[in-house]
């Protein structure tokens, strides 16, 4: 029992300090009746932004709701302030237009704040967290 509490704690303080960001922007992806939206467009997205360089830290939180729902944080400190804006920019353009293609009465909505952010810290409390890994963006 103590080899396994010490293995989780290793493992948990080895995957924060790994940590690059301490802001993180919250896209949280909800159900109506037929479960979540893809996260197709968005990572699309990123992964056409970033080009071969992996600037962008993604965590993906699940288990939020009985139909799948689930929240990705995305690290920006890595990004320069011109950077960081454009991101934004084309970041809400992608989910805008995914949230105006779904159909209303199935398909669950995308949302996402840019003026909001979660910070590292608050990122450690949270349950059911995992590292997106870079062949998740290919």
């Amino acid at each position: 029992m103590k080899k396994l509490f010490l293995t989780i704690a290793v493992f948990g303080c080895t995957f924060f300090f790994a940590q690059k960001s301490e802001n993180y922007i919250e896209i949280s992806y909800n159900s109506i009746c037929c479960g979540p939206p893809s996260s197709a467009p968005v990572m699309n997205y990123i992964s056409s932004f970033q080009g071969k360089k992996n600037s962008v830290e993604i965590f993906k939180q699940s288990g939020l709701g009985r139909e799948g729902e689930y929240k990705l944080f995305i690290g920006i400190d890595a990004l320069s302030k011109s950077k960081k804006a454009k991101f934004m920019k084309g970041l809400e353009a992608a989910i805008n237009s995914q949230n105006k293609s779904r159909n209303e009465n199935s398909d669950g909505i995308v949302n996402f704040e840019s003026k909001t952010t979660v910070k590292k810290d608050k990122l450690k409390t949270l349950n059911n967290l995992t590292i997106y890994k870079k062949e998740n963006l290919k």
